[in-house]
Order: structure tokens, then C-alpha cells, then sequence
């Protein structure tokens, strides 16, 4: 069954060329980065794709990256979203091509996928062919990896993960459990590529599944 993309927004964003020492030293830099990139974002989860990725394509590392508490619809404000990501870099060029990864992951590579027509009802089961430094980090494995990052309301999440391990030889690198700040679940597995796409879709199918039919007859 394909299920219609849920795209995210990049719903604000700023370079600082150069960080205050006050602030580079409260966010632990790189001591060769004072460049900044920072955006907030709708979707918690691509945005952090989208943090990893640009450790792939640019000269960036990520300097801080949370999700705000109960999700973008009961967000602080008009621009802040679900998730704020701060790239650092050591120039201003650098962290523009961060932002510049930010932009595309955000802007249709990685996307949640909605079960109902109402687009209420949604998951994410994401196959990062080659991990860059955050999620690497993240999930304990070696930069290249592949890995599979499945999220879904709490008990697709639970549900969907077992089928997902039971599906391919995948591990459960990281286990998201229930609420997260957004109030969803999941977790990373690793594998072989083809292993995360078979475990991706596995989940996909159990969500689909517990959506056709909440409770049991």
C-alpha cells in the first residue's frame, strides 16, 4: 500500500558568521568552529536526517539538536516547529553547505507518510543507505552503515518495531520509547542495507495494519 508523503518546512533559519565565545564555549564547539547554522523545523525526526546528512556533505559538525515537548501543534510559537538544529563549522562557507543539505533533506529526501486520509494518523520508516557522524554516533556503529529509522504513535511503535527486528537480520542500535518529547516511539536498527528496507517495510505494514484495525475482535 503507498501512502502519501508528509513533507516537512524549515519554518526559520540563520547564519551567525561568528559565535560569542560565551556561546561557542556553552555549546562545547569544535575549538575550530565559530560559524553557526540554525533552524527549526516542523518534523523532529527529518530534521535530524537532515543534521546527519549535512555531516556528510559538508565540513560541519552538529552542535546542538532537540526536540520540543508534545510536537509542532503545540509549539512555543509561529516559528518554532518541533526541532531545533544548530550546525558549527569553521567559516561561514561551510556551514551554508550544511544548510544547503539541511534544505533538500527537509525539502522531499526524507519525509513522515500518512495512514489515514485525514493525515492525522502517520509514521516514518526512513532507510539511511550511509550514516554521517551524528547518527553514527547516535546509534553506536561505524560511519557508512545503514540504518533504519522507524518512528510511529506509541503502540504502532512497539508493534511495528518487533515485526521490523522479526522481518530482516537487523539490531536495535537505539530504542525510542514511549512518549518521546512528540509523544511518538521507535527506534534505529542496523543491518545491511537491504535488511533495513526489509525491516522499514515491515514496519510500515504494521502500522498500516493497526490503523485498518485498532482492537483486537
Amino acid at each position: 500500500m503507498k501512502l502519501e508523503p508528509l513533507y516537512a518546512e524549515i519554518l526559520a533559519a540563520r547564519i551567525i558568521p561568528k559565535v560569542d565565545k560565551g556561546l561557542a564555549d556553552r555549546l562545547k564547539l569544535n575549538e575550530n568552529h565559530r560559524s553557526l547554522a540554525l533552524f527549526t523545523v516542523d518534523m523532529d525526526d527529518v530534521g535530524v536526517t537532515a543534521l546527519d546528512e549535512a555531516t556528510k556533505r559538508a565540513e560541519v559538525e552538529v552542535a546542538y539538536a532537540s526536540s520540543f515537548y508534545a510536537g509542532a501543534n503545540n509549539s512555543s510559537g509561529p516559528l518554532s516547529g518541533e526541532f531545533i538544529g544548530i550546525l558549527s563549522g569553521p567559516d561561514p562557507d561551510s556551514v551554508i553547505s550544511g544548510m544547503n543539505a539541511v534544505e533538500d533533506v527537509v525539502g522531499g529526501e526524507a519525509y513522515f507518510e500518512a495512514v489515514n486520509e485525514e493525515k492525522t494518523h502517520s509514521l516514518y520508516a526512513h532507510v539511511i543507505s550511509s550514516t554521517g557522524a551524528f547518527l553514527s554516533k547516535e546509534a553506536g556503529v561505524e560511519k557508512g552503515e545503514a540504518l533504519a529509522y522507524l518512528i510511529a504513535p506509541p503502540l504502532e511503535a512497539m508493534y511495528g518495531i518487533d515485526a521490523a527486528l522479526k522481518a530482516s537480520d537487523v539490531r536495535l542500535a537505539v530504542f525510542y520509547g514511549p512518549p518521546t518529547e512528540t509523544n511518538f516511539g521507535g527506534g534505529l536498527l542496523t543491518g545491511s542495507q537491504a535488511s533495513c528496507t526489509a525491516a522499514a517495510e515491515a514496519f510500515r505494514e504494521s502500522v498500516i495494519n493497526i490503523a485498518t484495525l485498532p482492537k483486537l475482535k
